[in-house]
């Protein structure tokens, strides 16, 4: 979607702490327009409870519970109508990139979510049940410190701020982020439904109905790793939460996580995290 001199530009109000916290709980302190717009800061909004809409870039982005969206600085944003009393828990933090950023924003490892692989200038990532708990309390703790004020409140909001960023870039490392493509959609559900059995390249292939090779580029440009290093991913994920929740044997969290072969299996875990199964378990804090 093209810029156009008639969307306005909405700014945002410069201040010793640059950050701003709207939940559903009370009238919107934010600048609120009718209608495209677009704005010179970062949006991060999370779904508690409900569900609601967004347009960014053209590309209409449902959100349900658990769901977190990213706003790019200068994407075109037209928010949901909204009823008078809005159902369900919905946060939205915005900043500036000098609020974490000084130099250059876009190569800081914080903010690389707003600038990642996405469309446009917007990203969908689910945030994992378990985790939920742990990011409301990161927005109501940052929500707190701003509204009450009291002394080292600016070091205090930005500190709960960085814990916000880092849990995000944890999960777009290690989820494929929605892309809005319906082709990579089906790649990642495919990899969902049936990476703890056998699974390649060819396999994905074969059920979005491309070869190996033409899903091998799409894949790549639109995600920058290859199919395979996804179903790995996938599987090394799913291999540490086994290891982190259960007392489990080695062997038999690999053979879980699709890997049969436990010698390929540790092969596997240790070329992804520098150390062996049991070894990252033991440092996990799981006996």
């Amino acid at each position: 979607m093209g810029r156009s001199s008639d969307i306005p530009l909405v700014g945002f109000v410069h201040s010793p702490v640059p950050i701003a916290v709207q939940h559903t709980a009370r009238p919107s302190a934010l600048p609120r327009v009718r209608g495209p717009h677009t704005h010179d800061f970062l949006t991060l909004v999370h779904v508690v409870r409900g569900a609601g809409t967004y347009r960014i870039d053209g590309h209409t982005w449902p959100l349900g519970e658990g769901d977190a969206l990213v706003i790019a600085p200068g994407a075109v944003v037209e928010h949901p109508e909204e009823p008078e009393s809005p159902p369900g828990e919905l946060w939205s933090v915005v900043f500036p990139a000098e609020a974490v950023a000084p130099a250059t924003w876009q190569d800081h490892p914080l903010l690389a979510p707003f600038v990642g692989r996405h469309r446009g200038g917007g990203q969908r990532i689910g945030v994992p049940p378990a985790d939920r708990a742990t990011w409301r309390a990161h927005l109501v703790d940052l929500d707190d410190e701003l509204t009450r004020r009291r002394d080292g409140h600016a070091e205090a909001a930005r500190a709960h701020l960085t814990l916000l960023l880092v849990a995000l870039g944890r999960l777009v490392d290690d989820v494929p982020a929605e892309s809005g493509d319906p082709l990579l959609a089906a790649v990642f559900a495919v990899v969902e439904e049936r990476f703890a059995g056998r699974l390649s390249l060819r396999d994905v292939a074969a059920a979005v109905g491309l070869t190996p090779g033409h899903l091998t580029t799409v894949v790549r440009r639109g995600t920058g790793r290859t199919v395979q290093q996804w179903i790995t991913e996938r599987r090394m994920r799913e291999a540490r939460r086994l290891l982190a929740s259960t007392d489990l044997p080695v062997a038999e969290v690999g053979a879980r996580v699709g890997y049969p072969d436990p010698g390929y299996f540790a092969r596997r875990f240790r070329a992804a995290h520098g150390v062996t199964a049991a070894t990252w378990r033991a440092g996990s804090g799981t006996p």
